[in-house]
């Protein structure tokens, strides 16, 4: 079964709907540290055997701190990806005002790589060199390797902020509910948490979503084991 229809209409709306910058990378990285790091943090401190509240507090405090933090770099992180591409973009504006022809030439060799030549070479360089926006765009795209659709830093930043308070929300809930067995519950809490995590992002990669829950749990784990380690050093 195909994963979609070839109908003019569904191509025009997927085609348009897909233009959008997508923050699946913001949520599934949000999502994993915040566990990872809240866990790590909720594991070293039962390791060293101090109070509960202590747990809440240094737990809420890494969910809010550390959260703001990620998503503060992230945002400057994207920003600083948009301000290049803005960048480049202003430098291809002037080279096609300034050398036409030179921008010409450097559109046909891009287009022979993928195949074209001849007549077909000649009448593509022509139609796509009369829409200047079309033209830049594919320029900076095939010379410089930018993506077709700009970053939103915004909307990334708060995707990974949004991501990692739900995970790391998981690790500290049992103590936030005065929950018999805390720990155990946390850590079967968070090992689903990660797991989840790790079978959704399946859904966008070829891996089977059993292994990926798996890679993923593994991962937290690991880092989970050599938190507790290290507090139970300061029992």
């Amino acid at each position: 079964m195909l994963e979609h229809g070839h109908e003019p209409e569904e191509i025009a709306r997927r085609i348009s709907e897909n233009n959008k910058p997508s923050h699946l990378r913001d949520v599934i990285y949000g999502a994993i540290d915040g566990a990872v790091t809240t866990f790590a943090i909720v594991a070293g401190v039962v390791g060293a055997e101090l109070s509960t509240k202590v747990i809440i507090a240094l737990g809420i405090a890494n969910v809010l701190a550390d959260g703001f933090s990620m998503a503060a770099g992230n945002y400057s992180g994207t920003k600083a990806e948009l301000d290049d591409a803005k960048r480049l973009r202003a430098v291809e504006e002037r080279h096609v005002t300034l050398a036409p022809e030179g921008e010409k030439a450097e559109l046909r060799e891009i287009l022979s790589q993928k195949g074209l030549e001849g007549e077909t070479l000649d009448a593509a360089v022509n139609a796509i060199a009369r829409n200047r926006t079309t033209w830049i765009d594919m320029m900076l795209v095939e010379e410089y390797g930018l993506s077709p659709v700009d970053p939103h830093p915004m909307r990334a930043a708060q995707a990974t902020f949004l991501a990692f308070l739900a995970a790391g929300m998981v690790p500290l809930l049992p103590w936030l509910v005065s929950a018999p067995n805390a720990f155990q519950w946390s850590i079967a809490m968070t090992g689903l948490t990660f797991f989840g995590v790790g079978a959704l992002k399946s859904r966008w990669s070829l891996a089977p979503w059993w292994r990926s829950g798996f890679e993923t749990l593994a991962i937290g784990g690991v880092a989970a084991a050599i938190a507790y380690y290290v507090g139970t050093l300061f029992a």
